[in-house]
């Protein structure tokens, strides 16, 4: 049987591809199954210092494989996918979402979860569920944490498509390119992430979370005897005579 979902590894970074063009990277059972077998790979492989996730085709995502959801109350987005998003967005190695072309609906739950989504600028977006008589339910845990309050009321309930240059400037995307500048743009990500410390770019992908919402006090209270931690950490102590003697750490690929 043909796999949905590919994977390599080269020069630090563990690339996790959907390959399922037939159906535009439909999250059917088998490919969600898939997915997650090849992210918890991605985690745990010493290798990969960055996980990329990308698709083949000119599809990045359509979202739920509508076929399996037809009458199954235990359809497979909604037994799950919250596991997929879940893998991305607690990831402690960053993940770059590489857009291959354009996403839609659940396919969107997969952009927002990651830190970072680069886009060919020829790309379109929808959070089509409300047309189809659904909502963009679990989706919107980590969507509505990336959007603009006002963009996300008007995408999500009106299902209109929007180019990448308005999914970059709501806080769908990182950054929208021409296409033939998408692989550069990947690469400069994921070879400036792989200069950061393992553990420190682990804890700082939570700081960016969790400190907002904290108080003022409260957050410099926790941070300071986090900085202090940090400094005196093997990686914190490794990374400041490496610069000192004006070479690269040793975590640097």
């Amino acid at each position: 049987m043909t796999s949905l979902v590919h994977r390599e590894l080269a020069d630090g970074v563990a690339t996790v591809t959907l390959d399922s063009p037939a159906n535009r990277n439909a999250l059917s059972r088998r490919l969600l199954a898939e997915l997650a077998e090849h992210l918890r790979w991605a985690q745990a492989e010493p290798g990969a210092r960055v996980i990329v996730l990308t698709g083949t085709g000119r599809v990045f995502c359509s979202g739920a494989d509508l076929k399996e959801q037809r009458g199954d109350a235990d359809a497979p987005v909604t037994a799950s996918f919250p596991e997929i998003m879940t893998l991305l967005w607690e990831s402690p190695k960053p993940v770059i979402c590489r857009l291959n072309g354009t996403a839609r609906a659940g396919g969107l739950g997969l952009v927002a979860a990651c830190d970072f989504a680069i886009a060919p600028d020829t790309a379109s977006f929808a959070f089509t569920e409300v047309r189809l008589g659904v909502v963009p339910a679990m989706i919107s845990v980590p969507v509505l944490r990336r959007l603009d309050p006002r963009a996300a009321a008007e995408y999500f309930l009106t299902g209109e498509v929007f180019d990448a240059a308005t999914a970059a400037r709501i806080g769908l995307l990182t950054r929208a390119v021409p296409e033939d500048e998408l692989d550069a743009t990947v690469r400069h990500y994921a070879g400036m992430l792989a200069r950061g410390g393992p553990e420190a770019l682990a804890i700082t992908k939570r700081l960016v979370r969790e400190v907002p919402a904290v108080s003022f006090e409260e957050g410099l209270r926790r941070m300071s005897e986090l900085s202090a931690e940090r400094f005196t950490s093997a990686e914190g102590q490794e990374g400041i005579a490496a610069f000192m003697d004006k070479r690269p750490p040793k975590w640097v690929p």
